[in-house]
């Protein structure tokens, strides 16, 4: 008998588990989940090292597993990752990374446990960096920055957003909506924004290209006129 002989066998938990999450709260939390989501992965459409998710269960112990007494966060990011379809975020199998940010979308139901419990709980066991929730209904925007082990208040700059170091982004509101924005103020725009803009873009273009086609017609036709001028006084135009 070999000492490998008389290890235990260890039972790890599964891996490959479903997603365990109750329907959402309401329409506006539908809604700012893909506005949150959508907006990202435009934006880091060339990144493949992060993973972005919303209304997902991570399960990150064994009893938690056991009891399914905790609703995943409402949107979360883990960077330095794979990007890659997945059914929940299940920290044992990847490396035990937790979300580097989340956002809950507050509603009557869940803002006390959004506000204590789990702000409490991604402080102490996620240790994730950058927590923040938002009311969508009174516009209510909070942020906290993991510091010596404990959530501190992200200040707001002049205009109400909150800086994001995980992200490289502001967090802020944008026609009721909780938005990100660059680190020089500019919305990122969601997918239907991006193509507007794209369309419009290339309306103005092609406007001016024809503006441009129209005024050197108009030059055409001038130069032609005096030159007309010139040659029923006698004149050569070339000449001049």
């Amino acid at each position: 008998m070999t000492a490998l002989d008389i290890i235990p066998e260890v039972a790890y938990p599964p891996t490959d588990l479903w997603s365990d999450e109750p329907p959402l709260e309401s329409d506006l939390h539908l809604q700012q989940i893909i506005i949150l989501l959508s907006c990202l992965e435009l934006l880091w459409r060339e990144r493949s090292d992060y993973y972005a998710s919303g209304n997902l269960t991570i399960y990150y112990n064994a009893e938690q597993l056991k009891k399914r007494d905790f609703c995943g966060p409402d949107f979360f990011v883990v960077l330095d990752t794979e990007k890659r379809p997945r059914k929940s975020w299940v920290v044992w199998g990847e490396q035990g990374k937790y979300p580097d940010v989340i956002v809950e979308i507050l509603s009557d139901s869940t803002a006390n446990i959004d506000r204590n419990n789990k702000k409490t709980l991604y402080q102490n066991t996620f240790r994730t960096p950058n927590y923040f929730w938002f009311d969508p209904n009174s516009l209510e925007l909070q942020g906290f920055r993991l510091i010596g082990g404990q959530y501190q208040a992200i200040s707001p700059n002049d205009r109400g957003y909150l800086w994001s170091e995980q992200l490289g982004l502001y967090l802020g509101i944008f026609d009721r909506k909780l938005r990100y924005f660059t680190g020089d103020g500019q919305l990122v725009p969601t997918p239907q924004e991006a193509e507007l803009e794209q369309r419009q873009a290339k309306e103005q273009a092609l406007l001016e290209k024809e503006q441009a086609l129209l005024e050197k017609e108009r030059e055409r036709q001038a130069k032609e006129k005096l030159a007309q001028k010139l040659r029923e006084l006698g004149i050569d135009p070339d000449t001049i």
